[in-house]
């Protein structure tokens, strides 16, 4: 397990000038280590739940359209109380509460598991699971995502982030790998008891976890002010303040969700195109969906690298992808298309970190659980609206018309952003920013080590 509190700092912060910069330094924290693990196991337990999911979804309800239902009502809570997940894990212990959320997903997992082995599972039933395990994930995301970079110095957070994408990436290819034979030699129910088994998993490193201090750390812009706790619906509002009155996570929440909306659909816009226009098979779009997950690791490793990811970064990236996007709209033939989705799926990884590394640390840090929670509801909103708004438009201006619109109504958008960039700077307020001024740490209390690094995040 991780090693102990009395284990030398030099384990976590000494190393050439090369490990301190690589796109996996923040593998040098045996914390990350053990934590990247745990990840990795429950990824692959996910995947092998959701590959089944679907059809045990339609097997259950013999109807897509109840089929769609059981997702909209495990995504609801997602929508309607993100902001008060993220004020519970501004709240709670961080540790404690991964740990709790973790345990209680995987005893559903459990649950189902049982229900489906003893053919007990009913719409009813399936109902009320998804719409708990919807109001959970409103605590567990927000809290999983900051205990992993709680893990890490400040600067090394974009690397920490690349690497969850990537254990995402990598379990996402092994669960659907071992869903299959799972599933054919012990049964539906083998992938639900997997799945509540990576739970467990992760609820068992997560109290062995050691937490970064922040006091010591020389990059961090607020040393744990202590702010008074109030009301839920007061945490809440604070929170929306905070969100809506800082111009780069309002600029984020614009350019991310138009990319979402017009660009980010290709499970969608690419089967239309590859199956319509260029007239090729399931196996063709095979290939383009194998193009992007080697585009999207690619990406991770890139996105290790970054030290001082920006919203502008996130503006310039989504620009390329939607030029990238209009290419990939009038391509002639297959092998093109394949070779324009790897760099598409790369610069969505490179984005994505960016905008994730800038999420987590813009707010001070008694906020974040709550602008992540802020982030959840817009994110699940604009998850929700993009298909239904991007199938519309394919059907009445074609996919190869889509794909072009969109593109360039995500381009014109990047660009205007980072043309007005310095006007929006000037307008401004430090009067409406709630940071509390950071806590003075003597320098004399500070590592001899640390003093001397540069700040490079």
């Amino acid at each position: 397990m991780p090693s102990s509190p009395s284990a030398p700092a030099a384990r976590t912060t000494g190393g050439p000038r090369a490990a301190r910069r690589g796109p996996w330094r923040c593998l040098r924290y045996p914390s990350m280590r053990w934590w990247s693990a745990a990840n990795l196991v429950s990824n692959a337990g996910t995947w092998m739940q959701l590959t089944v999911q679907s059809l045990l979804v339609l097997d259950v309800t013999g109807s897509a359209a109840m089929a769609g239902v059981s997702l909209a009502v495990q995504a609801g809570p997602g929508l309607l109380l993100g902001l008060l997940g993220g004020a519970a894990v501004d709240a709670w212990p961080r540790k404690l509460t991964a740990a709790v959320s973790q345990a209680l997903l995987g005893a559903i997992a459990f649950c189902t598991a049982a229900l489906v082995a003893f053919d007990l599972l009913n719409v009813p039933l399936l109902l009320t699971l998804a719409a708990v395990t919807g109001i959970i994930a409103t605590v567990d995301g927000p809290a999983c995502a900051l205990l992993g970079n709680d893990l890490v110095r400040t600067r090394d957070v974009p690397s920490a982030i690349a690497l969850g994408s990537a254990v995402h990436s990598v379990g996402r290819l092994a669960g659907a790998a071992l869903a299959g034979g799972a599933v054919a030699l012990f049964g539906t129910a083998t992938a639900f008891v997997a799945n509540g088994l990576s739970f467990l998993c992760v609820a068992a490193v997560i109290p062995f976890l050691r937490l970064i201090d922040r006091s010591t750390d020389p990059d961090a812009d607020d040393l744990g002010a202590q702010q008074p706790r109030g009301t839920a619906a007061a945490e809440a509002r604070q929170g929306l303040r905070f969100f809506f009155g800082r111009p780069r996570l309002v600029a984020l929440a614009a350019i991310t969700g138009l990319a979402a909306v017009f660009g980010r659909n290709y499970g969608l816009t690419l089967a239309v195109l590859v199956t319509g226009p260029l007239a090729a098979g399931a196996g063709a779009f095979g290939t383009v969906s194998t193009a992007l997950a080697v585009g999207g690791m690619v990406g991770a490793v890139l996105a290790g690298l970054l030290q001082r990811p920006s919203v502008r970064l996130v503006a310039a990236m989504a620009g390329a992808g939607a030029l990238l996007q209009v290419a990939a709209g009038v391509t002639p033939g297959l092998a093109l298309l394949v070779l324009l989705v790897v760099p598409m799926a790369m610069v969505e990884s490179v984005s994505d970190t960016a905008g994730a590394t800038v999420l987590q640390t813009e707010p001070p840090p008694h906020l974040r659980g709550r602008v992540l929670g802020v982030w959840r509801s817009l994110s699940t909103g604009w998850g929700l609206a993009g298909p239904p708004l991007i199938g519309l438009l394919m059907e009445l201006a074609g996919p190869r018309a889509a794909l072009v619109i969109g593109g360039v109504v995500i381009a014109g958008a990047a660009t205007a952003g980072l043309a007005l960039r310095p006007l929006l700077l000037r307008r401004a307020s430090p009067a409406r920013d709630p940071r509390p001024a950071p806590v003075p740490v003597p320098a004399a209390t500070r590592p001899a080590a640390e003093a001397e690094l540069v700040p490079t995040a």
